[in-house]
């Protein structure tokens, strides 16, 4: 009798793995459909500033779109070509930052204006297989999707082939499973107020510097199971100790507790401080005070929240 449980529970077992497994490798390439954004780049010299600002700041492109010594070269205020093969070291494979400089054979000289904010947007490549969406910009605003289109068309073109993203059996599963387009999850702005309000910061907060992608628990998938800045989410790669999101919220569990504005602009303009930290500081040194500012009043209207994990003593 147990002999004949162990030899159905055995062929049971082997149909449901051969079955998620073809499955998972037909799902590797599944095309989804999504609207283009009536996007369009500008040669305004006004806005491309604009978007040389936020991909070397805020919105920190040249931290993933660049293998070179980016810290250094962003510390010294020079302009790090975003020519892609940053390798993603989260333990399900190779996965891969895109050549963004407009060369017509490596980079985004082949997409349109549409393609690319359509990516941006809602995750969804030019073949229309889905992205590997680290940063989530589906909410920035109009303007600024089209400043930051404008920068980067206006990039002196870099030949570099970046490799295929390569996945493991688990990062196979994930893409097939768990990962999927995404899109804005409220009403996208057409352009917002530049100003140092917190109504500012929470955009900056969100839709651009993705605070809330690091300081909020995460996942395999992406999706938030955390409370919103609560931190947690944890971080080790290349062998290095581990590391811990901090809390950002009011609460007095967290790191900037009791931080003066003046303390928190401080702290941005000391950059990279623990050198293996995932933050990308040097870009975000790069933000104006406004800026700064803008964000530190917007995270003390959050709501407090102690997720932060009690015996941890590794920290971002």
């Amino acid at each position: 009798m147990f002999k004949k449980i162990a030899k159905w529970t055995g062929i049971i077992l082997l149909v449901l793995i051969t079955g998620i497994s073809v499955t998972a490798a037909f799902r590797q390439n599944v095309v989804y459909d999504a609207p283009y954004p009536q996007i369009k780049a500008s040669t305004d010299s006004v806005v491309i500033a604009r978007g040389r600002h936020l991909a070397y700041s805020s919105a920190h492109c040249v931290d993933c779109h660049s293998t070179a010594n980016a810290d250094s070269l962003i510390k010294l205020g020079l302009d790090v070509p975003l020519s892609g093969g940053f390798d993603f070291d989260i333990g399900i494979g190779h996965i891969y930052s895109k050549n963004i400089t407009p060369d017509s054979a490596t980079g985004i000289g082949r997409y349109t204006d549409a393609e690319l904010a359509r990516a941006l947007r809602y995750g969804v490549h030019p073949n229309g297989t889905v992205v590997f969406d680290f940063m989530q910009f589906h909410n920035m605003s109009d303007d600024d999707l089209v400043a930051v289109l404008s920068f980067i068309r206006s990039q002196k073109p870099v030949y570099n082939k970046v490799p295929d993203n390569s996945l493991d059996v688990m990062g196979k599963l994930v893409k097939a499973f768990l990962v999927k387009p995404a899109g804005p999850t409220e009403q996208v702005p057409v352009s917002v107020v530049i100003d140092t309000s917190a109504n500012y910061g929470r955009y900056l907060a969100n839709s651009v510097a993705e605070c809330n992608g690091c300081h909020t628990k995460r996942d395999m998938s992406g999706a938030f199971t955390g409370e919103p800045f609560g931190g947690g989410n944890e971080f080790a790669e290349h062998g290095n100790p581990l590391l811990i999101t901090p809390n950002l919220t009011p609460d007095s569990s967290s790191r900037i507790f009791g931080w003066s504005q003046a303390d928190f602009i401080k702290r941005f303009r000391m950059g990279k401080i623990i050198p293996y930290s995932p933050m990308p500081w040097q870009s975000f040194g790069r933000m104006t005070d406004d800026e700064l500012k803008a964000i530190y009043k917007y995270l003390q209207t959050l709501q407090p929240a102690k997720t932060q994990p009690a015996n941890s003593t590794a920290k971002k």
